[in-house]
């Protein structure tokens, strides 16, 4: 029965998707818009684009959709196989800590090893070596949360009280992320960009993923409440 949260995980994805590209639009797109002015400024004249800045723009939307019709069905798939064992007896609250516990291993923890620069930021020689790290941190970051969550759910079996297990899940994940900060490779260092305009980016881009994680979570969890109220008894 995994077809109708797969169906749900893409309808709350393109949802959430749409409303993170809109947040990204009208947050985070000016100061793309700034690093691309600094940018042609050092250089001094324009370059060449490809696609015009109207036509990323509009692009935005259709990408974000994409994105969240893609992620919302894994994320419908892995709720699907995870339903059973998630300690909640709510589709909400199931939902809600599905969508907060991929936010963290997917983007919360890479994103504070790897943060977001703006596209003229970093030596376009090394991004790919830049972006395998990224994404081998988001796949061991996915691992430990899922190792946290197994860890929890087994303490929990052996009725341990919750401060104990809490704080014991706790510290093993700020230990298992500490070594991977060690031994992943260090982020790229911006050079001489202007670090408020690089701030400012590096927040609008969190606050991108947080609208469509949450959002994800919200609608995800409102249709399957939905669901189960037309479910015969």
């Amino acid at each position: 029965m995994i077809a109708p949260y797969l169906r749900r995980g893409m309808a709350a994805g393109l949802l959430a998707g749409l409303l993170a590209g809109l947040f990204a639009f009208l947050v985070g797109e000016p100061f793309v818009d700034q690093a691309i002015r600094l940018e042609e400024a050092s250089a001094g004249g324009h370059g060449e684009e490809v696609f015009s800045r109207t036509t990323q723009k509009v692009g935005l939307f259709f990408a974000t959709g994409l994105f969240g019709v893609t992620a919302g069905g894994i994320f419908g798939i892995a709720y699907a196989c995870f339903r059973g064992r998630l300690a909640s007896a709510s589709e909400w609250n199931r939902s809600l800590s599905l969508a907060g516990a991929v936010f963290a291993g997917a983007f919360l923890i890479p994103y504070v090893k790897y943060p977001a620069n703006p596209p003229t930021v970093g030596d376009p020689a090394t991004i790919g070596a830049r972006t395998a790290a990224y994404f081998t941190m988001v796949a061991l970051s996915l691992l430990v949360i899922l190792a946290a969550w197994h860890a929890a759910r087994r303490l929990r079996e052996r009725l341990i009280s919750a401060p104990v297990r809490q704080v014991s899940v706790g510290l093993g994940v700020v230990v298992a992320v500490g070594a991977l900060f060690l031994a992943l490779p260090a982020a790229p260092d911006p050079g001489e960009f202007p670090s408020g305009l690089l701030w400012n980016f590096r927040l609008s881009s969190l606050g991108t993923h947080l609208v469509f994680w949450t959002g994800l979570g919200v609608v995800f969890g409102l249709l399957g409440e939905r669901a189960s109220r037309r479910r015969p008894l």
